[in-house]
């Protein structure tokens, strides 16, 4: 049985966080990775979905929701936005004193105190940018695929001309997978990946 695409609803939070969680080692299980198994979503799903997630799409087969995308249209007000309202409340539950710095814990807390911001030349021409992940159950199966388009076509309605994403180096499925998306390296880290794409 398919799966299909809908918006998200606020009663899907805890399952994206999850899931979020279960692909977070370069698309494998992360459990077991953190002692907290929050900070991963509290990161990289959260500050999507508030104030108004109209970005955000989610795939749900028999067994409920499994996969999602979030995206924002622009990048620099999505990026002033969290620095106000949301950072900072994280910040004060997540002190850096709370775990060994270069536990894998310390090292997501480093990024709530010093989170990183795209670059000037890349936001320029891809403004968007998106995160997307899946369930085992939901991969290879054209599910990500059609959540990705979902998203394509509102982030065209809102005006964006084009959209990048970060993506691990370990994570080669998900390169080839964004490569067979149209998405082209605009800029090389030690560790990962700027892939972009106009819209």
């Amino acid at each position: 049985m398919g799966a299909k695409i809908r918006a998200f609803r606020p009663a899907d939070e805890r399952v994206l966080y999850d899931i979020c969680l279960r692909t977070g080692a370069s698309g494998e299980d992360a459990t077991g990775m953190y002692r907290d198994p929050d900070l991963l979503g509290a990161i990289y799903v959260g500050p999507y979905l508030r104030p108004a997630p109209t970005l955000a799409f989610v795939g749900v087969d028999e067994e409920g929701v499994a996969g999602y995308v979030l995206g924002v249209a622009d990048t620099r007000p999505f990026e002033t936005s969290c620095e106000r309202s949301w950072w900072p409340m994280l910040r004060s539950s997540y002190p850096r004193s709370l775990f060994p710095p270069e536990s894998p814990d310390g090292r997501l807390v480093d990024l709530i105190h010093q989170p990183p911001t795209a670059d000037e030349d890349v936001v320029e021409r891809y403004p968007a940018h998106l995160h997307i992940d899946l369930l085992p159950r939901l991969q290879g199966n054209g599910h990500g695929r059609r959540l990705l388009e979902t998203l394509f076509d509102a982030l065209r309605a809102a005006g964006a001309p084009g959209v990048h994403l970060g993506v691990g180096l370990a994570n080669e499925r998900a390169i080839g997978f964004y490569d067979r998306m149209g998405f082209t390296v605009v800029r090389r880290h030690p560790d990962s990946l700027v892939m972009a794409r106009p819209l």
